[in-house]
């Protein structure tokens, strides 16, 4: 066996294997915490009023405009200051749901607004609770208008669940780091690992537009 192929199969896949399983982990809880955490704050932008619409403008505009490598740190790092400590994970994986929610309640709150105004009339007038309309009625239709750019949003997830090893949680890219760090085969070990990301990229866009079909309504779109 050559030196290098000993190098792939006996160092790097493995570190690399072990990496996308941390990877999944942060990712399947952050993109379905995030994407519900993001109907409910863009439900509350669209329709919160006068005192909620407020409040879930400023979290969307806070954590849109701040880099998430800075949220991070803030969560892992600088809380300890105040008496708040989250593992790793925990911060990696609390730092994705609230980021990725601030840009899917963007998506949320344009769907929501796009829906004409004479079907929340209509049911008003049959006896439905503003409540009621907006989960019965008005999400629904919204949420299939909004899911190309949530599922955009969640593939741009998987691709900065690399930022995780700043906060010590080595998933993918910080596993890729390590090894290159010891063998000094950053371009070998970085190659291999974008393969890595563009395999995860792939199977979720395909499983986003199987979802985008099965809810297509012929002859509304989505």
């Amino acid at each position: 066996m050559s030196e290098e192929l000993a190098f792939l199969l006996q160092k790097l896949i493995p570190a690399l294997n072990e990496g996308v399983l941390m990877s999944i982990k942060l990712i399947v809880p952050s993109a379905v915490l995030g994407l519900a955490l993001g109907v409910v704050v863009g439900s509350l932008r669209a329709y919160g009023g006068r005192f909620f619409s407020p409040l879930a403008n400023g979290y969307a505009a806070l954590f849109r405009g701040t880099p998430l490598v800075i949220q991070l740190f803030i969560l892992y790092f600088g809380l300890p200051n105040v008496g708040i400590y989250f593992k790793p994970y925990t911060a990696a994986v609390l730092g994705f749901i609230m980021c990725s929610a601030a840009y899917h309640s963007e998506y949320i709150r344009g769907g929501l607004l796009s829906i004409r105004r004479g079907q929340v009339l209509a049911a008003q007038a049959l006896g439905f609770s503003t409540f009621r309309t907006l989960v019965w009625i008005i999400i629904p239709q919204a949420f299939r208008r909004a899911l190309p750019g949530c599922g955009n949003e969640i593939v741009y997830l998987i691709k900065y669940s690399s930022l995780a090893y700043v906060v010590t949680c080595f998933e993918l890219t910080g596993q890729a780091k390590i090894v290159a760090s010891e063998t000094f085969r950053f371009s070998e070990v970085f190659m291999v690992v974008g393969v890595y990301y563009l395999a995860l990229v792939t199977v979720a866009s395909w499983g986003l537009r199987r979802l985008e079909k099965r809810l297509e309504i012929p002859g509304f779109g989505h």
